[in-house]
């Protein structure tokens, strides 16, 4: 449904290290350099950031946040570290979330900018 997604970083090589540590561990590369923007993905970029000057911190109660599926918990964890080693922010460390419908792990990071990004898997049992 989704084909890609992109946010805006202030800094791009900065926010190129954070990314290309995390989504690594979830198995996206960089795959396209331009000069203001960079593409990350497995057959063809499907996270993007895009630089923006100037940007602000994004706020941390705009409720607005991405969500990246995982294969595995240890990825969700290997996610949640890297961001961290990365220059990221812990917002919720990975475990198990409590939901009405359906058991899901997932773990919650800020870029250096404030985006917020999350990582899910649905373990079995």
């Amino acid at each position: 449904m989704i084909d890609h997604i992109s946010v805006g970083v202030s800094d791009l090589e900065r926010a190129a290290k954070f990314y290309e540590a995390t989504l690594g561990t979830l198995g996206l590369a960089r795959l396209v350099t331009r000069p203001r923007t960079v593409g990350f993905g497995k057959a063809y970029p499907e996270f993007w950031i895009n630089l923006r000057e100037g940007m602000p911190p994004v706020a941390a109660e705009s409720g607005v946040h991405i969500c990246l599926r995982a294969k595995t918990t240890a990825e969700v964890d290997a996610f949640h570290a890297a961001a961290l080693s990365a220059g990221g922010a812990s917002d919720g460390a990975p475990g198990i979330r409590p939901h009405d419908r359906v058991r899901y792990y997932a773990a919650f990071v800020f870029d250096p900018d404030g985006n917020r990004i999350e990582a899910v898997t649905f373990p079995a049992e």
